[in-house]
């Protein structure tokens, strides 16, 4: 099957190379010239493990291309993925859906009959409608429009795209759904379930899935604190709740909160979707608060190892939002880091792979090229990203390197006995009170 995919940003990269890789005939349109001249030389414009191999794998079967011009791209194409960017409104939070209404109508102008246009971005209830009624005012009026929201973990993309827990397919027509069963047949050999759905239920179903896990998340850093204050272990009661199955292990991680390119801005949309409807979202409304003070909270967990920041150095682990990832879309780090610049520290720096992207928004701290050389004589080390090569460091060499012996281990990657034998006073996140070396 011939399928367009309209952006080749995160979520329209990995589509694109997954779908290509299933044996569709792919072609990935954008704008950005630049971007599209890298990749059509083997450059990739995100950092995604498998990603770079998977792209270049298919485009040299032929079945994945990349080009600026849009009728190339759509041209025979039996479904058209629009995944552009919907990044939060400024002063409100609203999804902003210029990219994808300018996508629609430019669409429009090129377009075979019976082409299906399907929303891969996040957008909120009721866009799937007004994509219908910009396409009837083009003049297109065969088209058919569906709802097809994505569930991929930046750092496991192309496992969560090969091996979903469900495909959600938001259709109200016949030829809609048939098409996109075709697209997903490949994964029904694995048995993965495909839910239809009206296509609002589809948009919602994206927003709820990730306002819950947010909840979830901002549930266990709420325990985690009252942990701290009666000396409990969280996660040790993450692990007592996690076993239930009707809880389940996943997102009970008490940390710095959560950050990223869905969750902050998901959640706000939401909240807005339920305004404009007047219905009241107090769960989720608690939570996109409580995750702004937990980031804002977190230098004082760094004052109150330390004393007072000014003049002091810390040396920062982990940039990104995440491991796996160089997105530094709302990551803990950046309020982090920003807060204690503003406190008057001299912060220096180390992540894996998000060097680049941390150069951008974060101006006038050092960036050191590993871990042990960011804890060079600094007053203490702060873990905020748990990256797998911050699991095994040498604490004996990094207590010799620190001129100050605290580790703050936001991601409760080390055990404080383990510390407290290199000489290092620890501080977890609900692990208990610290305790001197």
């Amino acid at each position: 099957m011939r399928i367009a995919m309209i952006g080749t940003g995160y979520v329209g990269l990995v589509s694109g190379a997954c779908f290509a890789d299933f044996g569709h005939s792919v072609c990935c349109v954008d704008k950005d010239a630049g971007k599209i001249d890298g990749l059509n030389n083997g450059l990739m414009p995100i950092w995604e493990p498998g990603l770079e191999a998977l792209v270049k794998a298919n485009a040299e079967r032929g079945r994945l291309t990349f080009t600026t011009n849009l009728p190339d791209g759509v041209k025979d194409a039996e479904a058209v993925f629009i995944a552009v960017g919907t990044p939060a409104r400024r002063g409100d939070g609203h999804a902003d859906l210029t990219f994808v209404f300018e996508a629609v109508r430019e669409l429009a102008k090129v377009i075979g009959p019976g082409t299906v246009v399907v929303t891969k971005s996040t957008v909120p209830v009721g866009t799937g409608d007004r994509i219908e009624e910009i396409l009837r005012e083009e003049g297109v009026t065969d088209a058919s429009v569906a709802s097809n929201p994505e569930f991929l973990r930046e750092g496991a993309a192309i496992a969560d795209f090969k091996h979903p827990d469900r495909i959600v397919v938001g259709a109200d027509g016949e030829r809609a759904q048939e098409i996109l069963k075709e697209i997903y047949r490949p994964l029904f050999l694995n048995r993965a379930p495909i839910l239809f759905t009206g296509r609002r239920t589809a948009e919602l179903t994206k927003y709820a899935a990730n306002a819950f896990l947010a909840v979830k998340i901002s549930f266990i850093n709420e325990i985690a604190d009252l942990c701290e204050a009666v000396d409990a272990d969280v996660q040790d009661v993450a692990r007592g709740i996690g076993l239930d199955n009707r809880i389940g292990p996943k997102f009970l991680h008490a940390g710095p909160g959560y950050g990223g390119s869905c969750f902050p801005k998901d959640t706000l949309a939401l909240l807005q979707t339920a305004d404009k409807f007047g219905v009241d979202q107090r769960i989720v409304r608690t939570t996109v608060q409580v995750n702004d003070d937990r980031k804002a909270s977190m230098v004082e967990r760094v004052a109150s190892a330390v004393g007072d920041l000014r003049g002091k150095r810390v040396a920062v682990l982990g940039l990104a939002f995440k491991p796996n990832t160089d997105d530094m879309r709302e990551a803990p780090a950046v309020a982090l880091i920003n807060a204690l610049v503003e406190r008057g520290a001299e912060v220096s720096a180390f992540d894996p792979v998000a060097r680049e992207q941390a150069e951008k928004i974060l101006p006038g701290i050092e960036f050191a090229s590993d871990a042990y050389a960011a804890a060079a004589s600094a007053d203490a080390l702060v873990i905020v990203t748990e990256w797998d090569e911050f699991r095994a460091l040498d604490l004996d060499k990094v207590a010799a390197a620190l001129r100050g012996k605290v580790l703050v281990d936001l991601r409760n990657v080390y055990d404080r006995d383990e510390a407290r034998e290199a000489g290092l006073i620890y501080y977890g996140v609900g692990r208990g009170r610290p305790q001197a070396a």
